[in-house]
């Protein structure tokens, strides 16, 4: 008895399920004209004139419909309408409507309407079970800042996004997006992109397989394959910020900067650009293992600063590097506290304890200037103000080839110093060698003025002039002690030998690091974007005013 009362227990259950899920029937609220023709249109009512139906929460009206009672079915002709609340008007010459599967169908000059955009096709699909439109034919979107373009497409009515997994266009009156797969929020204006993407304008070129931006507050930002084209400069990195009301833009992890004009390039982990429309003038900071990199005569120039500034018009740039900067060329290396140089002057100036090589010779002094020729794009020459000092190793002993004085004036021929001039209080000690390289012996002299002829490594003479003391030691007659000047340090051991040698090591460790994580998120990039909160709560955080 129990169980017999168990199971009609759920059968009535059941009963009541199926009675729950049975879809309600589209009802007519109005028409002129209500004919039942059973030849003409088996099974249907006609409704002529100012036809007005309903069902579940969404509206229909036109001039004439089909309706479909047993199936639950309408189907509607001429200056169709179809109103869901306020959030969606679907116009068109004809549409077709379940009831049991809440699906619509609509063609023929079809407009969708919602409070933020209008979209233009030929026909359009909409279920509102999941509340999604979808179309196959071209369509035309617009709204109050964007026209978009595509030949097919997605609307998530809730979210108020357009999904597009083919050709989209978006037009701006600043710029112009393409992509193959973008979702766009027509609330906030806010646009997803994945895969191949470009962005054009009349200042730049921007291209990106992973990218976010915001159409409304024109900001973005970039995640894969990134890069800003400048008719000037290239910026290229990991993770890109732009900013186009500011002209401002920020690179993170692997970012190089190309001057396309000057052959310059700048690389490190972060970097912040500046652009100045009106008067061409920019400015950027690059930081983290930063190096500018420059193309001299087939030879680059490696400049490293824990921090650089490079700022100016084209051609007239200032390139500065700050705390412990160190530079690298194939014939020339140093370093110093901080350099200055100046594109248009061709000046560059070591800053606080600078030192030089050049081939094996060492110069060191408080102040010393790098002039280069901007028509020959070559160095011409070299200052050293207040205690220069020259050192280089005599090749066949441990001795040291010293030059000393207050001033010292270099002339580069074919980037390499090849004259030197030393002024005030010159001092010298040189192991002279005759053609076998047998020491003849050691020359200490002192003398006002100094002027060697370079070769090389080698100095090929030496004159002293005006006030000259001093002789030719022979080698067992010098005593080591007075074998050094003055001040003489040696710092071979310092030497910048390649362009890996400019990076300290707690730089070369950042990177390291850096280039493990990109390798441990490579399998993200194949990933869209998921949408930022800000995207999400938009109309929350963004409520539109009352109207009274």
């Amino acid at each position: 008895m129990k169980k017999l009362l168990f199971l009609s227990f759920l059968l009535f259950c059941f009963g009541l399920t199926i009675q729950a899920q049975k879809a309600s029937k589209i009802k007519v609220e109005y028409a002129d004209h209500f004919d039942i023709n059973q030849t003409e249109i088996p099974d249907a009512a006609l409704l002529r004139g100012n036809v007005r139906v309903s069902h579940d929460g969404v509206v229909f009206t036109c001039n004439k419909a089909y309706y479909f009672q047993e199936e639950n079915y309408i189907k509607a002709f001429g200056d169709v309408q179809m109103v869901q609340g306020d959030t969606l008007f679907l116009n068109s010459k004809y549409a077709e409507y379940s009831g049991e599967v809440k699906k619509a169908y609509a063609t023929g000059n079809v407009i969708m309407r919602s409070p933020e955009s209008t979209l233009v096709t030929d026909t359009i699909n909409f279920d509102r079970n999941v509340q999604e439109a979808f179309y196959n034919s071209h369509a035309t979107i617009t709204n109050r800042d964007n026209t978009l373009k595509s030949k097919s497409g997605r609307y998530y009515v809730t979210q108020k996004k357009f999904q597009f997994l083919t050709a989209v266009t978006i037009t701006n009156p600043k710029y112009v997006i393409k992509s193959n797969h973008l979702d766009y929020y027509t609330n906030s204006g806010h646009s997803y992109l994945f895969g191949p993407s470009t962005i054009t304008s009349k200042e730049n070129y921007i291209y990106t397989e992973k990218g976010f931006y915001d159409t409304k507050k024109n900001v973005s930002y970039f995640k894969k394959k990134s890069y800003i084209k400048y008719k000037d400069r290239l910026i290229e990195g990991d993770s890109l910020f732009y900013d186009r009301n500011r002209e401002y833009a920020s690179a993170t992890n692997n970012v190089k900067i190309t001057d396309t004009i000057n052959k310059g390039l700048v690389k490190g982990h972060y970097a912040e650009i500046y652009r100045d429309l009106k008067t061409q003038k920019d400015s950027m900071m690059i930081t983290k293992r930063a190096v500018a990199i420059t193309l001299v005569e087939k030879d680059s120039m490696y400049i490293h600063g824990k921090k650089m500034l490079i700022t100016g018009k084209p051609g007239e740039r200032i390139v500065r590097a700050f705390n412990n900067v160190r530079f690298f060329k194939t014939d020339m290396s140093g370093k110093c506290d901080s350099i200055h140089s100046d594109q248009k002057t061709g000046l560059t100036k070591m800053i606080k304890n600078p030192i030089l090589w050049n081939f094996e010779n060492q110069m060191t002094g408080d102040i010393m200037h790098l002039i280069g020729n901007n028509e020959t794009e070559k160095l011409d020459s070299l200052k050293v103000l207040n205690n220069a000092f020259i050192i280089s190793k005599d090749t066949l002993s441990t001795g040291y080839n010293q030059v000393k004085g207050q001033n010292l004036y270099g002339k580069f021929i074919e980037n390499k110093l090849k004259e030197v001039d030393v002024v005030k209080n010159t001092e010298v000690i040189y192991f002279m060698r005759n053609d076998e390289k047998e020491l003849i012996g050691i020359n200490k002299s002192t003398s006002g003025r100094l002027n060697m002829i370079l070769e090389g490594n080698a100095i090929e003479t030496l004159t002293n002039f005006n006030q000259i003391e001093g002789e030719i030691y022979p080698e067992v007659e010098l005593p080591e002690n007075a074998r050094k000047l003055r001040g003489f340090i040696w710092r071979g051991d310092e030497r910048i030998k390649t362009k890996d040698d400019i990076f300290p090591p707690e730089e070369n460790e950042l990177d390291a690091n850096i280039q493990a994580k990109k390798k441990a998120a490579s399998a993200e990039e194949n990933k869209p974007l998921e949408p930022s909160k800000e995207t999400l709560d938009y109309d929350k955080n963004n409520p539109k005013p009352m109207v009274k």
